[in-house]
């Protein structure tokens, strides 16, 4: 079998509790090279944790994760390798504020890539000026909006050549109008053939981006399909319930 007949990111009976609170309880999951899978649901359900879990942030409490040809869950495997090819993008921007634009997409590539000053700040002027930011590179956080902090931190996602970009939320903490930025910036990457597995609440997006929809609700997966499926025929009562308030 090849990488991609297996799929990017397999997960087989994933289970994650926190204590005596049973987060996940039992997820398979296969997302292949250069899909867009989104996961919706309401909040507690276990969307976020699942990402935390397939670069382990959140070690989990069962079941295996690959993400190509490794197992991450085996304890011999250096997760910091693996980590280097998943790109995560969070609700917080999580930027050095000392930094500049450019020295925040440059710090990673110097410090885990080892690359040449000049040639992090080639990769870093790059991936600013395609996530619309060739103008700001100079500035420094505080001197940006939170769609354009947010947008520095999928540039130094980016940067770092990832196989698979994981966002969480990424556009929840933004005022409205800035939200179109940032979903204009993660398109684009689908356009290019990323893959990518969003948590996200912009429906919009979902419908125009997805190839595939995942609706969680206590901790599984309750209902999976093209965005026209679950969007427009959704088979689940609590699926049908979730989309019938938000929609």
């Amino acid at each position: 079998m090849t990488n991609r007949d297996k799929g990017v990111v397999r997960i087989e009976g994933l289970h994650k509790s926190f204590g005596t609170n049973e987060v996940l309880k039992g997820v398979d999951l296969e997302v292949d090279r250069g899909e867009v899978v989104v996961i919706l649901g309401p909040s507690g359900s276990g969307k976020s944790t699942i990402l935390r879990c397939i670069n382990l942030l959140e070690k989990p409490t069962s079941g295996n994760i690959w993400f190509e040809d490794t197992c991450i869950t085996a304890p011999e495997t250096d997760i910091n390798k693996v980590r280097e090819q998943i790109g995560m993008v969070f609700q917080s921007f999580n930027l050095f504020p000392h930094l500049s634009a450019l020295g925040n997409v440059m710090l990673a590539q110097r410090k885990v890539l080892k690359r040449s000053k000049d040639e992090a700040e080639r990769i870093a002027l790059e991936q600013l000026t395609k996530v619309g930011l060739a103008d700001r590179v100079d500035y420094m956080p505080a001197q940006l909006s939170g769609g354009q902090q947010q947008r520095v931190a999928i540039a130094r996602a980016l940067a770092m050549d990832p196989h698979v970009m994981l966002f969480d939320e990424v556009t929840s903490a933004l005022d409205p109008e800035l939200v179109r930025g940032v979903l204009d910036v993660m398109k684009e990457l689908a356009k290019g053939g990323m893959t990518m597995i969003v948590v996200t609440h912009e429906m919009g997006f979902a419908r125009d981006v997805a190839d595939r929809v995942i609706f969680m609700d206590g901790g599984v997966i309750v209902e999976q399909g093209s965005p026209q499926e679950v969007f427009d025929n959704p088979q689940n009562e609590r699926t049908k319930n979730f989309l019938g308030h938000i929609i």
